[in-house]
């Protein structure tokens, strides 16, 4: 069976994001929520342990402490797949997978479906902790046809009180990138910037339960609130485009004067479908992730 109907596709295309419920089993969420442990555990290998000191966020060391006290100390895991076989098995996981290959460039004449994930982020975001301040995810992840598309599978109960996902929906039609700015709001968002010069009246919070995915366009104006609650509110998010659309993603400055711009191409990719460049190989991905902690309140 296709996971979704044409007329999901279509408001997709013309919304901006869709929900599909009920696409990741208990079985795997519970999976998924087990190795994300292992994280705060410092089981995997980590790029940037702090120093360690009291209050300051996540000590790489096993064993110490309750798991409570491990896991609060994680705002997100930033490329989990790298590192971690059950996270690197939810990009191609048949349901998620099944919906980036109709949605991913739907709105492109001739697509044949073939997509590819370059990103995959595991938020914890514990009690207390701040949301995102309205943002699009294309800034970040530049793409050539507007392709870019986030799979946002939640862990746990979404909710406006924990701090779900609001959206504002037709805001990607345009592909504009609106310009951004310091929120100057610490107590309800992470110090990223903010995207301003619009009205946001029409903003609609996306609640959702365990095993429901959220899949939004990259130009899609999204944000998320302060988890008000006393649980977390956990999800893993993936990010896929086109896989015919080259990505001019983390190149270093100092060597661009080497590089066609037009050629351009990130290639620690992981392949949804077919790879139309599939012979330029692949890089191999670092053998460490990295953290994102936060101050312990």
């Amino acid at each position: 069976m296709e996971p979704i109907t044409d007329e999901e596709v279509k408001r997709y295309v013309d919304e901006g994001y869709l929900v599909v419920p009920d696409l990741v089993s208990l079985a795997e969420l519970e999976e998924i929520k087990a190795d994300a442990m292992r994280f705060a555990r410092g089981e995997y290998k980590v790029s940037n342990p702090p120093d360690g000191t009291a209050g300051k966020g996540f000590t790489p060391s096993v064993g110490e402490g309750t798991d409570d006290d491990a896991i609060n100390k994680v705002l997100a895991v930033h490329f989990p797949h790298w590192v971690s076989p059950v996270m690197h098995s939810t990009i191609t996981h048949p349901g998620v997978a099944g919906v980036i290959t109709r949605i991913a460039a739907a709105h492109l004449p001739f697509w044949d479906g073939a997509a590819k994930c370059m990103q995959s982020m595991l938020f914890v975001k514990p009690p207390g902790l701040p949301g995102q301040a309205w943002h699009q995810d294309e800034r970040y992840i530049p793409t050539r046809d507007r392709s870019l598309v986030g799979a946002w599978i939640a862990l746990d109960d979404a909710t406006v009180e924990n701090g779900c996902l609001w959206v504002r929906p037709g805001s990607h039609r345009n592909g504009y990138l609106w310009p951004t700015h310091a929120h100057g709001n610490p107590e309800e968002f992470d110090p990223s910037d903010e995207a301003f010069g619009f009205d946001d009246s029409d903003a609609v919070a996306v609640e959702v339960k365990a095993g429901s995915v959220v899949f939004f366009n990259g130009y899609l104006l999204h944000r998320s609130l302060r988890n008000r609650s006393t649980g977390f509110r956990r999800s893993l998010v993936n990010h896929y485009c086109n896989a015919y659309s080259l990505l001019p993603w983390t190149v270093d400055a100092q060597d661009i004067s080497t590089y066609q711009v037009a050629t351009l191409d990130f290639r620690n990719v992981v392949p949804v479908g077919a790879d139309p460049y599939e012979a330029k190989g692949y890089d191999t991905p670092p053998d460490a992730v990295f953290i994102r902690p936060h101050e312990a309140k």
